[in-house]
């Protein structure tokens, strides 16, 4: 199949009735520092009809305007603080054709196949991206990239729903909290948890362990996996069976704990050694008062559940999600307010760096996890219909495990695995069972 760009250009907010604000930048909070400093890509696909290129082009500049920090650049104020500059400076729009039919590459497999249908990710000073491709059936698919540092999954997906009414002429709702300075260290701080070494590490460590960094190994496979609504349901059962409070764990909570178990038993790995999980925690439903789902921006920390692999893999179910479930439930109001304190008065100090890495391309003996389970992914509406399939470009990050709805939109769950591919007919044969030491 061939892929012909059209044309590549920066557009720019479109202010339909009020001009833009004459603030000139925002200050990046402690939230927005600590995140991957990255851009991450997302692939939608939609069957005909579909809306003409220049709807989709004028909704994203109205978009903009609402959005105004997506349009600008990551800098420094007068006193090199980190800030966006609301500048509009713009984001990139790519117009793109393939000399196929949608059908005769769908559904989407993980593939390296799926970077030809989003812009590039290095070396981009665009804070948003977006490419529309037109196959010759009439489909269209749109690949979005957009920097973490300006905003986490939950304040993104809220703009893509935006980009759709936009797009369709509606009134735009909810409009988005823009004001990242509520986040402030308490009088006097009150640190109750160890940050260094979990969401911070020193700039020495991080160093070397960058120079230890090897590249994408050609040997790792993306592998997507189906689970069934009847599958989780009994996943949830089994994991929730020896609960003393008869409160089942959640389907995400039992479901990480499988695939926990499932890629660590693939990976063969020795039973003393410790195994891990980073696990994304929503801090807008946990800090008091609450903060709104509105509020535009990162505001996420990390669960870090872990454990000794005979541990994980001679303890039944019930051991792992429990981890999980505690590790998750830790990361509470008063872990958030510690965390304000500590990175608004110890990082500088004491010449830390976050620990999140997106340059780190093995992650084994442990396991990141990025849920798209609970974001309205899939209500990017342009005026056409919402898209039959969403999911993630193509990252190769050895133990990098994304979880998002399936397309059927049954409640059933896609997960994209990937691994060394040696180790993949392993976890292809485990992965449906309940009872792995059985396997």
């Amino acid at each position: 199949m061939k892929m012909k760009i059209e044309s590549s250009k920066i557009i720019k907010p479109f202010y339909e009735h009020t001009p833009p604000s004459t603030t000139s930048h925002i200050p990046l909070s402690v939230f927005d520092k600590v995140t991957y400093e990255a851009q991450i890509a997302i692939i939608y696909a939609y069957r005909p009809p579909t809306p003409p290129n220049t709807t989709i082009e004028l909704g994203l500049r109205k978009a903009l305007a609402v959005y105004r920090e997506w349009a600008g650049r990551l800098g420094k104020d007068e006193h090199e603080n980190s800030v966006i500059l609301l500048n509009d400076e713009g984001v990139r729009f790519v117009e793109a054709s393939a000399s196929s039919t949608l059908d005769q590459v769908m559904p989407f497999k993980p593939s390296p196949y799926l970077l030809n249908l989003h812009p590039r990710l290095k070396d981009v000073k665009e804070l948003v991206q977006v490419q529309v491709t037109r196959f010759t059936c009439g489909s269209l698919v749109v690949g979005f990239t957009a920097h973490h540092t300006v905003a986490d999954g939950h304040s993104t997906s809220n703009f893509l729903v935006t980009w759709g009414q936009a797009s369709r002429g509606v009134k735009i709702n909810p409009l988005p909290l823009h004001d990242r300075t509520i986040f402030t260290p308490r009088d006097p701080p009150l640190i109750e948890y160890e940050h260094k070494g979990v969401e911070f590490m020193s700039k020495l460590k991080k160093e070397h362990s960058l120079n230890e960094v090897h590249d994408i190994s050609e040997d790792v496979v993306v592998h997507k996996v189906h689970f069934t609504v009847e599958f989780l349901a009994k996943l949830k059962a089994k994991a929730s069976s020896m609960n003393s409070n008869n409160k089942p764990y959640s389907t995400f909570e039992s479901l990480l704990a499988h695939l926990w178990r499932a890629i660590t038993k693939a990976r063969g790995l020795s039973g003393f050694e410790t195994t891990q999980i980073r696990i994304s925690v929503n801090g807008r439903m946990r800090l008091t008062p609450r903060v709104p789902n509105e509020y535009f921006g990162n505001l996420v920390l990390w669960a870090f559940p872990t454990t000794k692999v005979k541990d994980l893999l001679r303890e039944p179910l019930p051991y792992a999600t429990k981890l999980i479930h505690d590790a998750v439930t830790k990361v509470n109001n008063n872990y958030f307010r510690s965390f304000i304190d500590f990175a608004n008065t110890k990082v500088k100090e004491e010449d830390l760096v976050p620990t999140a890495d997106m340059n780190k391309h093995i992650l084994c003996p442990n396991i990141e996890v990025d849920s798209w389970l609970r974001f309205p992914f899939y209500d990017l509406d342009f005026g056409t219909g919402c898209p039959y399939i969403f999911m993630p470009s193509y990252f190769p990050t050895e133990g990098m495990v994304f979880l998002l709805p399936s397309f059927i939109g049954d409640g059933s769950i896609d997960v994209f695995v990937p691994l060394f591919e040696d180790k993949l007919p392993v976890f292809k044969k485990i992965c449906y069972s309940l009872d792995l030491l059985a396997d």
